[in-house]
């Protein structure tokens, strides 16, 4: 274990968000499953490099669920962590570890209370914060229908083109038909992994997964060389139901894991919304069965913007006009903004890098980010200024 990860005792609030905190963090990831409450628990007592100092020392307090079967455990893996060479794994694959208490971090995950993420492992250059404000999930079975994947395609094309973030987990299926009809029409993607962000997988989407990295952000609780396993998936969704402001699901059957995603998103208070098929698929009948129970029925991105567009007030800032001032921008989105004509036209995305000097993949992640915001919109193929902006 890096030694660095040791300093000195402090309130729990005092460290987020600082390195020695990331850390720390960094090590507790590769402790535990995600979603562990036990951990979750104890970093509401202390910051995370007094936690991860207690459990080498042994020299845990009475702690509620921390039995000595589960200290062993974590004792037993924290001595090959070597957190430093994890973050510096995911620097260079382009990518960092999101904690709380960084302005990056997504303040609606701890709606997840004592489970919420320990951290986030991103590949791509996108504000996860940002980009998560106006994000909508399109999850569905892995072996879905030619239907299915029509729809999800369409659909997150759709909500692509009105400046929504498509969120799904890279999986076969409906994920991918999700995630390419975003990515085909220039539009935003995150994908939240069951495994490392420097992982491929499954294999056959890697190319996608790429593309994703490049024009979205991949999202992991993971750390890096990690693998998935069936339980990782489960896990997974619960980071998809709370990151976004609502679910959809194209296609599920009756014990589909794409359900679990809705029933999250529910509890949490989000919206679900479910697309209807044939009545004589069993690929549609866990979807129909989630809109008996409560679930939305929805066809295209005009309704489900019309469900998620209005909700949420402290989940994404009103969409009458910026929340920040424009010289509290990152120097970056600053420079695509000023590359935005005042015109009720706008303009392309390949047009505006041209405009600011940088990469088109780039500038579309500050576009999606200044849509965040409510300087910008999508308007088709082109972004124009918020009128009276």
């Amino acid at each position: 274990m890096n030694q660095t990860v040791h300093h000195p005792q402090h309130s729990p609030e005092a460290g987020r968000g600082t390195e020695s905190e990331r850390l720390a963090r960094a090590a507790l990831s590769r402790l535990s499953e995600p979603g562990d409450a036990v951990l979750g628990r104890w970093l509401t007592q202390l910051d995370a490099g007094d936690v991860v100092r207690a459990i080498r020392d042994g020299t845990v307090p009475d702690h509620p669920g921390l039995d000595a079967d589960r200290l062993a455990a974590y004792r037993a893996r924290l001595v090959d962590v070597d957190a430093a060479a994890d973050l510096e794994r995911v620097r260079s694959v382009g990518g960092r570890f999101i904690i709380p208490g960084d302005t990056e971090w997504p303040s609606q995950l701890d709606d997840l209370g004592d489970g919420r993420p320990l951290g986030l492992w991103a590949a791509g250059t996108g504000s996860l914060r940002l980009l998560a404000l106006r994000s909508v999930a399109v999850v569905g079975a892995r072996a879905c229908t030619a239907y299915g994947a029509h729809v999800a395609g369409e659909l997150s094309a759709q909500l692509a083109e009105r400046g929504w973030v498509v969120v799904s987990g890279a999986a076969y299926g409906i994920d991918a038909s999700a995630h390419r009809g975003a990515l085909a029409v220039g539009g935003m993607s995150i994908a939240v992994l069951a495994c490392g962000v420097d992982v491929a997988y499954p294999r056959g989407n890697a190319q996608l997964i790429r593309r994703i990295a490049a024009q979205g952000l991949l999202v992991s609780e993971l750390p890096p060389a990690e693998h998935p396993n069936r339980f990782r998936f489960v896990l997974r969704n619960r980071v998809i139901a709370a990151l976004t402001r609502g679910t959809v699901v194209v296609e599920a059957a009756m014990r589909s894991g794409a359900l679990s995603t809705a029933r999250r998103a529910r509890d949490l208070n989000r919206h679900t919304m479910g697309v209807a098929g044939p009545v004589t698929s069993e690929l549609s009948a866990g979807v129909h069965a989630l809109i008996r129970a409560g679930a939305t029925l929805v066809t295209d991105a005009a309704e489900v913007a019309e469900l998620i567009g209005a909700i949420g007030d402290d989940l994404a800032p009103q969409r009458s006009g910026p929340v920040l001032p424009r010289d509290l921008l990152e120097p970056a989105v600053a420079r695509v903004l000023e590359a935005v004509p005042a015109t009720a036209e706008g303009a392309p995305v390949e047009r505006l890098a041209r405009q600011s000097g940088l990469p088109p993949d780039e500038v579309l992640q500050r576009l999606y980010e200044l849509g965040s915001l409510g300087f910008v919109e999508r308007h088709g193929a082109h972004w124009r200024l918020v009128r009276g902006r």
